[in-house]
């Protein structure tokens, strides 16, 4: 028993050793090829600096929007508190108030999205013709790598060669927002790709990000998608109160009517009748005189009303603050070059380092097996 724990013990002192020369062999099997590692990478390198610069070039522009604030002064310490555990206790403060958290929602919705294609837009150069829209900006005037234009010609000629036994679709005039085109809804899919919203939910700060082959397209976007979700908002919060609004304006204008008429029919019968003392005569006047005076309480009660209807409208106003402003960039934010470079030389390293231990290995024990 004791012979057979010895065996054991040196076997188990010898199993890292072994390992360790096993490492040491694979270092040095790696490092007799290295000019072979070389190569691949010299390779890789070529074949990295060839995609970085076929990617065309994305330029980002970012907005950073500050909401206001609706929370109660009462409860400072509750939203403090909430602050820092994550959870955001205005998002329910007002019972028409539009959560922050569907800002995203709202901007990649068919509808934003649709609005956004009558857009004119201007390129840096100035190349694009000046009644360039953004629709026809995604669809005709975007640039792409030249291997997607080989992988996408046998579809394009398919799509081609099957239209041939095709009927003509009937051409639409106009844009229906219910019923896209093929075309129209995979330009909004770009669209929506190239906009995005991220909202922090500790302070509702928000940040709109375009991202166009063009920096002046970019920056102009940015703005113009800042303003229509303003805009969006804005409406959305103040839609019962413009009603009221709209409705207190016209009772304000049909109790001006009446008051005026009843105004008019008095002042008509008193200048008609100045000399007559007759008790018909004076019922008529103090009839008049009480509708007009009547009418007069019912007109001064609605311009009151009008007016508590406007400072409503302004009171509910959320009010914007631009934190960062558009700017155009100076740099582009897409290709990274750098990144892919080094994601081409690692993988190669690691292609070849896996050739050399294995692959090679293999390859040759299965060929002499096979002989």
């Amino acid at each position: 028993m004791s012979e057979e724990i010895k065996k054991e013990d040196t076997s188990s002192k010898q199993k890292p050793e072994e390992q360790e020369i096993d490492l040491i062999e694979l270092a040095q099997k790696v490092w007799a090829e290295k000019k072979l590692i070389l190569k691949w990478c010299g390779v890789a390198i070529v074949i990295g600096l060839v995609v970085a610069f076929s990617i065309p070039k994305e330029y980002d522009t970012s907005v950073t929007l500050a909401p206001e604030t609706t929370a109660k002064s009462g409860s400072g310490n509750m939203g403090a508190l909430a602050a820092m555990a994550g959870i955001n206790l205005n998002a329910s403060a007002g019972e028409d108030a539009l959560s922050p958290d569907l800002y995203p929602d709202i901007v990649s919705s068919t509808t934003f999205l649709i609005e956004l294609f009558g857009v004119k837009v201007k390129d840096l150069d100035g190349e694009l013709d000046p009644n360039t829209t953004l629709y026809i900006y995604l669809n005709e005037n975007q640039k792409s790598a030249w291997w997607n234009v080989i992988i996408s010609a046998p579809f394009k000629i398919l799509g081609w060669f099957i239209s041939l036994f095709k009927d003509e679709p009937i051409e639409e005039t106009g844009l229906n927002p219910f019923m896209l085109t093929k075309e129209e809804t995979e330009v909004a899919k770009a669209l929506s790709n190239r906009i995005s919203v991220s909202v922090d939910k500790k302070t509702n700060v928000t940040t709109v990000t375009v991202t166009m082959q063009d920096p002046l397209i970019s920056a102009t976007l940015t703005d113009t998608v800042l303003i229509k979700l303003q805009n969006y908002i804005t409406e959305y919060r103040t839609n019962k109160a413009r009603h009221d609004l709209a409705f207190a304006e016209q009772l304000y204008g049909e109790a001006q009517g009446k008051y005026y008429a009843a105004q008019k029919a008095y002042t008509e019968k008193l200048d008609k009748n100045l000399n007559i003392a007759k008790q018909s005569y004076k019922a008529d006047i103090d009839r008049l005189q009480n509708e007009m005076t009547l009418a007069f309480n019912t007109y001064n009660q609605m311009a009151q009303q009008l007016q508590m209807a406007r400072a409503k409208v302004q009171e509910i106003t959320p009010v914007y603050t631009v934190v960062q402003p558009a700017t155009v960039p100076l740099k582009a934010a897409k290709p990274r070059k750098a990144m892919i470079l080094i994601g081409f030389v690692f993988l190669a390293g690691v292609a070849s380092i896996g050739w050399i231990l294995f692959v090679r290995d293999l390859i040759n024990n299965w060929k002499t097996k096979t002989k």
